[in-house]
This record gives structure tokens, C-alpha cells and sequence, in this order.
């Protein structure tokens, strides 16, 4: 089974995709942690990534798509879960051309839905929570960062619902409950 997490930042992606790799023995691919795994990795393509966050540049579509191909191309256990990818109709297009080249399918697309004012008071608390801890947080972690990173989310990332809608692969998970019933909104709506 191969699915994509899709919502704003703060919906809880990263936590529901560790749970499905354990729960289902699911590969997760966090767009993040594979650009910096590869930057120090020393192959080829982690030498491409490293030269362009060197520059302060943008990491290309092409070679991110790239990455997923080259852990694609490993075991893929009880499937994948796309975590941060794709952001842009552009970037889901090319997830579909590699899937389909790889003989591989999209299953299904949870969208975890959640209001702006709950993610700031999340997102910001939790901020607030690990610096009263004495842990580093994100500069960016504040009310009108969250709220720009929002309208950034909708500019770009929001048109993919109703791409996903249209394909028939789109399921909605109210994203407001507590870690434990998202949890089992999401396997329900896998198992059916």
C-alpha cells in the first residue's frame, strides 16, 4: 500500500506516518530527512544536494523525484508513505510518472483536516513548551511565521486536494481529535 499524508504543517503528518510504519511496516519518506541523509551520504546524488544547500538554493523537483526513485528501487516492505511530498500539482505529476514506472500504485491520499487557529495555538505552544524544556525550536515557530507558512501551504499545496479529489484517491481525517483517534480514523480509513 502506497499513500500520501497530505495537510498543513502542524495537521500531525509526521506523527501518523511513524505510527503507520510501525503499525503496518510501511516505509516512510519524509522529503527532509532523505535531502539530508543523501547530503551525507557521499553518492553521486547526495553530492547534487549538498552542492545546492551549500548555495542556499532551492532543491529541484528533479532531484527530489530522484531520491524517491533511488529508495523506490529498495525494499519497500508493506509499502510507503509519502510524508511532505508531493507539495505541488507539478511535484504529483511526477509522482504518478515514477510510481506508474516502477509498476507501483497510489492507494489512497489522508488529508488531515485542521483549522488555522487550532495549528498556530499547537504549533506556537509546543514551541513554548520544548524552549520552557531548555530544547532548540524552529526561529520560525511563532504566530505570524505559522500563519505565513499557512498561506504558503494554501498557495501551493492545497490545489493537490482537489487533484486527489478527482482521482478518486482523496480521504479526509478530522485531524482536531487527540494522536490516539486520528490514529484510528486513519486505519479505518485503510482498512476499507
Amino acid at each position: 500500500m502506497n499513500i500520501i499524508l497530505l495537510g498543513p504543517p502542524g495537521a500531525g503528518k509526521g506523527t501518523q506516518a511513524q505510527h503507520l510504519a510501525q503499525s503496518r511496516d510501511m516505509i516512510q519518506l519524509s522529503t527532509g530527512d532523505m535531502l539530508r541523509a543523501a547530503k551525507d551520504s557521499g553518492s553521486e546524488m547526495g553530492q547534487i544536494v549538498a552542492d545546492v544547500m551549500a548555495r542556499g538554493d532551492l532543491v529541484t523537483d528533479d532531484i527530489v523525484i530522484g531520491l524517491i526513485r533511488e529508495r523506490l528501487q529498495g525494499d519497500k516492505r508493506g509499502g510507503v508513505i509519502f510524508d511532505g511530498f508531493p507539495r505541488t500539482l507539478a511535484q504529483a505529476d511526477a509522482l504518478d510518472n515514477l510510481l506508474t514506472e516502477q509498476g507501483e500504485t497510489l492507494d489512497a491520499v489522508i488529508e488531515l483536516r485542521v483549522d488555522d487557529d487550532t495549528l498556530v495555538q499547537r504549533i506556537v505552544g509546543r514551541a513554548e513548551e520544548a524552549k520552557a524544556a531548555g530544547q532548540a525550536v524552529r526561529a520560525d515557530d511563532n504566530a505570524d511565521s505559522v500563519r505565513q507558512r499557512l498561506m504558503e501551504y494554501y498557495k501551493k499545496t492545497a490545489p493537490l486536494i482537489g487533484y486527489y479529489h478527482a482521482k478518486g484517491k482523496l480521504v479526509p481525517v478530522d485531524g482536531l481529535g487527540g494522536i490516539d483517534a486520528v490514529k484510528a480514523d486513519i486505519e479505518a480509513a485503510l482498512d476499507r
